[in-house]
């Protein structure tokens, strides 16, 4: 695939630039990428990067963070300034709104030290108004600004499968096409900038609404003693079946809750959705419960597990093992 710098090098001020022409386009230089965030999603994602092409410099607040990317080609960086100088697209991928605030607008951030017209796509996931706030400020300064949370979790960065919904200008979305295809599979332009995040707000509702369920009918069909692998087999055939049964089906049959997903994460997540909801005057019923399900998670110290640990949440309040009993079936 041809690979192209994003247009750069308006006066400072200025109206960002338009999308370079690509229709009698030729392969050309390296487009450097500054990758803000090297965590569970964000090192998969640089790398992938890295591997289409892109000069990639990384940061991460944890510095030994960077090694995988520089292992894999990219370069290390001990500053949010230094790794976005030279960039001419900047990607943020950190945990909340004022994590996403603090890089990009705080001292030192990237609103200082980006030179003008540089494309900066957030992968966070974080509050519509926060984006809308952010992309407002970065037009002032002559950069541009597109929220693109994801969802797919670790398996979807590791392999490159991430869905992807965008918010922000038209151009720049064309724009940022290579990047995106880089890292994702399924890229859609959902609207102005802040559609990306309300999009992906409504997704974890989906998702920790899904969880939740598979958790308490693994609980159920447990408490029977029925085969509860054969169960989930024959439930992921019909009208049941979904992603998250396919994807988080395993973990709770053993109880195996490494994070491809924090709780803490979603919890957060969930707290944008019923903020959001009760702005726009929108009742979401179930979506509160399962926030206050996912805060008592929390609160029971299992914050730091997968998603899929809701399950815990359901055996607490069933007074039954947290662990799988040697006399279950599964």
């Amino acid at each position: 695939m041809t690979r192209w710098p994003v247009s750069v090098g308006s006066p400072p001020h200025s109206p960002p630039p338009d999308p370079p022409d690509l229709s009698d386009s030729k392969e050309t230089s390296m487009t450097t990428v500054a990758f803000l965030g090297l965590g569970i999603m964000g090192a998969p994602m640089a790398r992938h990067l890295v591997n289409a092409g892109f000069d990639v410099a990384g940061y991460n607040r944890t510095f030994a963070k960077t090694e995988a990317l520089v292992q894999a080609g990219g370069q290390a960086a001990e500053t949010v300034a230094d790794a976005v100088r030279d960039a001419d697209v900047v990607a943020v991928m950190v945990p909340d709104s004022p994590d996403v605030r603090q890089v990009l607008a705080g001292e030192n951030g990237v609103f200082e030290n980006a030179k003008p017209g540089t494309l900066i796509i957030d992968f966070s996931s974080i509050r519509p108004d926060v984006t809308r706030e952010l992309a407002d400020q970065a037009r002032e300064l002559g950069l541009r600004l597109l929220d693109a949370p994801v969802s797919g979790g670790q398996a979807g960065a590791e392999n490159a499968a991430l869905s992807i919904m965008v918010g922000g200008d038209a151009d720049d979305f064309a724009a940022a096409a290579p990047v995106f295809e880089a890292v994702g599979k399924t890229i859609v332009h959902v609207g102005p900038s802040g559609a990306g995040q309300t999009v992906k707000a409504a997704n974890q509702l989906i998702v920790a609404g899904n969880i939740q369920l598979l958790a308490e009918a693994v609980a159920f069909v447990e408490a029977y003693g029925v085969d509860t692998e054969a169960a989930l087999k024959v439930l992921g055939g019909g009208l049941a079946g979904s992603k998250v049964l396919e994807q988080k089906g395993a973990n709770m049959l053993g109880r195996s809750f490494t994070p491809g997903f924090r709780i803490e994460l979603h919890h957060k997540d969930l707290g944008i959705v019923t903020s959001a909801a009760r702005e726009a005057g929108v009742v979401v019923p179930l979506g509160a419960v399962v926030a206050q399900l996912m805060a008592s998670a929390v609160a029971n110290g299992d914050g730091g597990l997968d998603h899929s640990a809701l399950l815990r949440g359901v055996l607490r309040l069933s007074g039954r093992d947290l662990e799988v009993s040697s006399g279950e079936e599964n």
